[in-house]
């Protein structure tokens, strides 16, 4: 399978997916939304304006759920959860309560608060999820976008070799004397005498070894 066709193939998923997540929330908040227009109208508001408490209420958790998740790792986020958690406290209370006054009487009530309770628990799952499907994944950066700098800053260089090991350097290679290494090394000529004075750093003569 290419990369293209892996490609469609997600494509095709994340698409059918946001399909169906779409469908279930707009279930999920019709059931809700007639409950709670219902409730509404019981506790005494004008039937034309009843199907505006739902709204409200339903309307919270979605605009705070897609706040959530636009603002996901700063600051200010605990705002858009503070009203997402009111939003699904109130929507899943009204609508047990309604399923309690308006049950009928053989069906227990904590039987009818609860099936009452999926469908705002459920739109608060399904929205979040529909809000993670649609949310764009930061593409990874391919290797030829990369400035040549950047491949050459992690490569690790050798060690500069400092002090006596320069000095040994300079006396094998360019045959200096240890006033010239002293004078290129800003050190005292007895300083480099006492290097040399080491049997490690001891450099024998060639004429005098022939």
């Amino acid at each position: 399978m290419t990369p293209a066709t892996r490609t469609r193939g997600g494509r095709v998923a994340v698409a059918t997916a946001v399909a169906g997540t779409v469908f279930i929330a707009a279930g999920a908040f019709w059931l809700s939304f007639t409950a709670l227009a219902d409730l509404a109208r019981r506790s005494g508001v004008d039937a034309g304006q009843a199907w505006a408490w739902p709204l409200i209420v339903d309307g919270i958790i979605v605009v705070a759920t897609v706040a959530v998740v636009a603002l996901a790792g700063q600051r200010s986020a605990w705002y858009p959860w503070a009203l997402l958690a009111a939003g699904a406290v109130v929507s899943v209370t009204a609508n047990a309560i309604h399923a309690v006054v308006a049950a009928d009487a053989d069906v227990p009530g904590v039987l009818a608060a609860s099936v009452a309770a999926v469908p705002p628990l459920v739109l608060l799952a399904i929205t979040h999820l529909t809000v993670i499907l649609t949310h764009p994944i930061p593409a990874p950066v391919p290797e030829a976008s990369r400035e040549p700098g950047e491949e050459t800053a992690t490569v690790a260089q050798p060690p500069v070799p400092v002090g006596r090991e320069v000095a040994v350097l300079l006396r094998e290679e360019e045959g200096w004397s240890n006033k010239q290494i002293a004078r290129h090394l800003g050190v005292h000529p007895s300083t480099v005498g006492r290097w040399f004075a080491r049997p490690a750093l001891n450099v024998p003569d060639t004429k005098e070894t022939t």
